[in-house]
């Protein structure tokens, strides 16, 4: 872990060279995937004038995440995490030049854009645990509020510049022009992922984890998550109200052309509002000193989370959404950082990928609200749909805080990997250890 002059404050994290790498592809991986939000919803949208198949493309993109999400979790913690990224970042350029030819060749068909949506979630899939754990395995514990924090400014700086670059490339060049960039953009994350140094995976003193049956390091992985209460509520306060609050992004081409009126561009504007809150709450998180109290701030935050997005889906005017935009995208990114620095510090760097593999299920099942989000906005309107959606996602929070009340009161419990390591060693040997000690 090589550390540079850059460690103050804020961007603490970004003095270790090997993370400011990392940093530097989620950068340009989160740009290429808000243009592919966008360019692909806008393709689909004009090819059929159907909200549902908009909707049915995203959910498919999202598909991959839920079928192969817990393999790549496994296969993160039984191998090469450098490697695995490397491998997904070259497939999605590579994908991205293909869907681009056949645009400016005028032989895309529908099938075309959705076998491609598929193709790049499976990629996803496996690119998304890989990236998630290399950040704790090279920053460690003591700065990963920190660092997750700034890795979700990357994303949602991306979320803010990536809706707007696909707006600006749709209307200035083609949709062909935005899939080019795309690709340089996965190219660029893989010259910077090549030059990391990656430590070694800790594995809780059991050098012997990765050389077991990979069945058996998926199942021991979903046995954990089993036996864990405060894991199981930790995600599904990241997998609930996601899921279903989050649809409204793949409902921004119905919300920009038949809502507000408008144009790609206007599609673009709304999401890079609601990028620049997100990066506004990143940055937030990223300024607060580590903390042992997040079951709070987490529930108050996929709330407030939740309800925006309500209020968001009622306004008629874009200068009114443009503002919403921003508290929308604020409190997404506050609760769910939060949320996934209490499950990573909180989970053994042995099984930390297949943990933040069901974690980032989100991925998968955000697409699956976005369909059912897709088949109300073309029964009951746009409006009606976001509404329900994200009355539903207020509702799980509920439900699961009358559930599992001690979420409120959930504390991190600020052990370092080296403590992880005896902790795990020592219940190897059948030595009964406590846990949760602060």
């Amino acid at each position: 872990m090589t550390t540079g002059k850059l460690s103050l404050g804020t961007f603490a994290s970004l003095g270790i060279r090997d993370f400011r790498l990392l940093w530097m592809g989620q950068v340009s991986t989160s740009l290429g995937q808000w243009m592919d939000q966008v360019t692909r919803g806008y393709l689909v949208y004009t090819m059929t004038g159907s909200a549902l198949d908009t909707g049915a493309v995203t959910a498919l993109r999202g598909l991959p995440l839920l079928l192969f999400g817990v393999v790549a979790g496994a296969l993160a913690d039984r191998s090469g995490r450098k490697a695995q990224l490397i491998i997904a970042q070259v497939t999605n350029a590579i994908l991205n030049v293909a869907l681009a030819v056949l645009v400016v060749t005028g032989h895309v068909q529908v099938w075309h854009v959705y076998l491609s949506a598929f193709l790049a979630g499976t990629v996803q899939a496996f690119q998304q645990p890989a990236r998630q754990t290399l950040i704790s395995d090279i920053v460690g514990n003591d700065k990963l509020l920190n660092a997750l924090a700034l890795n979700s400014a990357a994303l949602n700086g991306s979320r803010a510049l990536g809706p707007a670059f696909a707006g600006l490339f749709i209307a200035a060049v083609s949709v062909s022009g935005s899939y080019f960039v795309q690709a340089f953009m996965y190219a660029f994350a893989t010259i910077w992922t090549i030059q990391m140094h990656v430590p070694e995976v800790h594995t809780g003193g059991r050098s012997g984890r990765r050389r077991e049956p990979f069945f058996t390091s998926i199942v021991e992985g979903l046995k954990y998550v089993s036996t864990q209460p405060s894991t199981r509520t930790q995600l599904l306060l990241a997998l609930g109200p996601l899921t279903f609050a989050m649809s409204y992004t793949a409902m921004m081409p119905v919300i920009a052309l038949e809502l507000l009126h408008g144009n790609s561009e206007t599609q673009g504007w709304l999401l890079g509002s609601i990028g620049i809150g997100a990066l506004a709450g990143a940055l937030v998180v990223a300024s607060m000193r580590r903390s042992h109290a997040y079951g709070l701030p987490v529930v108050l935050g996929a709330l407030a989370f939740s309800g925006s997005v309500f209020v968001f889906a009622s306004s008629h005017w874009l200068w009114l959404s443009l503002l919403l935009g921003l508290v929308v995208g604020a409190f997404s990114v506050t609760y769910t950082t939060q949320d996934q620095t209490l499950i990573q510090v909180s989970t053994p760097a042995y099984i930390r990928g297949r943990v933040m593999s069901i974690y980032l299920l989100n991925r998968g099942t955000v697409p699956l609200g976005a369909l059912l989000a897709g088949i109300l906005a073309d029964r009951f309107g746009v409006v009606a749909a976001l509404h329900i959606t994200s009355g539903i996602a207020m509702a799980i929070v509920g439900i699961v805080v009358l559930n599992f009340p001690q979420i409120l009161k959930l504390a991190v419990p600020l052990r370092s990997d080296a403590e992880w390591e005896a902790e795990e060693a020592a219940r190897s040997d059948g030595v009964a250890v406590r846990a949760g000690r602060a």
